[in-house]
């Protein structure tokens, strides 16, 4: 059996973050593993506290994971300070894992900062060279790059910039662009861009969406596909998912992770 193992905050409401990769892990009959680096109380309509796990306990959920069961892919998502990304940076250089995948998250869908705005240098440095496909959203890829998106020709400026940082691949999520579009995301491999186009879907229950997408990537991966496959099957499975979604909570609901087994 394939392995993956997400390094992310935790969601206990179980839409989003550990709880969402591990269900899409799952969903692709890969084994999952997880690394906690925030503990997060929050549900469908807010973020009510956040607890940083320590550098040194990140570092030794990782060492022992990868010293017993070394995974076929890694997802990185919620890393909210300088020392949480630097920790998670020193292990992943010593590992050197065969894939990663990094979800640059930012902001939870209610609003609320899951990124300290001191640590974004740190991200860039440390951490965005370490991916092999890196999935910021707009308003990630603006904070990153201080380029205003508003157009496809927007995204694939920014992309190529974030790129000259140092990741693999790049894909830029184009679901904020507008509401009057399709959901079309940008993969851009350094030479060559690829674009993925689905209806958007009408639906208010979309928590958890970024962590679902991207570790449906990391899945792909490990089960051998290319980053373009690993990309496309993701982006299929994410769309199905939010068609399926639950009508959970008094906000924004999580989208259905097994809805290939149940409805």
């Amino acid at each position: 059996m394939k392995t993956a193992v997400t390094i992310a905050g935790s969601d206990c409401s179980g839409g989003a973050g550990i709880q969402a990769d591990l269900k899409t892990f799952a969903a692709h009959r890969i084994f999952g593993m997880s690394v906690i680096t925030s503990v997060v109380a929050e549900n469908t309509c807010r973020v009510i506290d956040i607890q940083d796990i320590t550098p040194s306990m990140i570092q030794n959920q990782m060492t022992a994971i990868f010293e017993d069961i070394p995974p076929d892919a890694v997802k990185v998502g919620m890393l909210s300070s300088s020392d949480c990304m630097t920790a998670v940076a020193e292990q992943l250089r010593e590992f050197r894992p065969a894939h990663v995948v990094i979800d640059p998250v930012m902001v939870a869908k209610g609003g609320c900062s899951l990124m300290q705005r001191q640590s974004l240098q740190t991200l860039i440095q440390q951490i965005l060279p370490l991916a092999e496909v890196l999935t910021p959203n707009i308003p990630e890829a603006e904070t990153i790059t201080g380029i205003e998106i508003r157009t496809i020709e927007d995204m694939k400026k920014a992309a190529r910039q974030i790129h000259s940082m140092g990741p693999q691949c790049v894909l830029l999520k184009g679901g904020h662009l507008s509401e009057d579009l399709d959901a079309k995301d940008i993969l851009f491999d350094g030479a060559d861009f690829y674009s993925y186009t689905t209806k958007r879907i009408p639906t208010k229950n979309t928590h958890g969406t970024g962590c679902t997408f991207s570790s449906a990537i990391a899945a792909n991966l490990a089960l051998g596909k290319s980053i373009p496959e690993a990309v496309s099957e993701a982006k299929h499975y994410i769309t199905m998912a939010i068609s399926h979604a639950l009508e959970l909570g008094k906000g924004h609901g999580p989208t259905h992770h097994f809805y290939e087994f149940y409805g």
